[in-house]
């Protein structure tokens, strides 16, 4: 989904957010007004009462949206095991709600293994970091990264590790996202 920068949207029930940078959960009400500053991978960011928050696409109707569609999940492999190329995909929908850029194309994922599990499918064991340590969206993106992860189908046990070895630095970001962060 391309980004809807500043958008007003006036909220259409209560819904649960989480607050930027810090990853508290805050409950945004029905009938107050923000802006989308992002909109990619299926979630929002917002500006609402003076503060960031992002709202998951499974609450995008609150904001009079449709929840986006994962593309990925009409790729299956016949012998039930997860198929790489998905989980790729699934992994590129996962955003930092600070920075237009998928997780994948920042470089913040080091590996993906994938094995055969023993009852039949697969298990998918990504090892990631973040832009910083002390990052509070840390725990939250890391989770999404598991929970699109699991929604490809073959994928039974997947298991997400932050790592800080290597650190992180800008020069791990791909060409493409250099040139859409103007880094070129």
């Amino acid at each position: 989904m391309y980004s809807d920068i500043d958008e007003q949207v006036i909220l259409e029930r209560d819904c649960e957010a989480t607050l930027i940078p810090f990853g508290n959960k805050i409950t945004l009400k029905k009938g107050e007004e923000g802006h989308i500053t992002q909109a990619l991978g299926g979630s929002y960011t917002l500006m609402i009462r003076g503060n960031l928050v992002r709202i998951e696409g499974s609450d995008a109707d609150a904001i009079g949206k449709i929840p986006e569609e994962q593309p990925w999940l009409e790729e299956t492999n016949t012998d039930g095991r997860v198929n790489e190329k998905a989980v790729w995909e699934a992994m590129k929908t996962c955003y930092d709600p600070e920075i237009p850029v998928n997780v994948v194309d920042l470089g913040l994922i080091y590996s993906c293994k994938i094995s055969e599990d023993k009852n039949d499918g697969s298990n998918v064991e990504i090892k990631m970091t973040l832009t910083a340590p002390g990052c509070g969206m840390g725990d939250m993106i890391a989770t999404e990264v598991k929970q699109k992860v699991e929604g490809v189908p073959g994928s039974n046990i997947v298991t997400v590790e932050l790592v800080w070895d290597p650190p992180w630095d800008r020069e791990m970001i791909n060409e493409a996202a250099r040139l859409q962060l103007g880094m070129l």
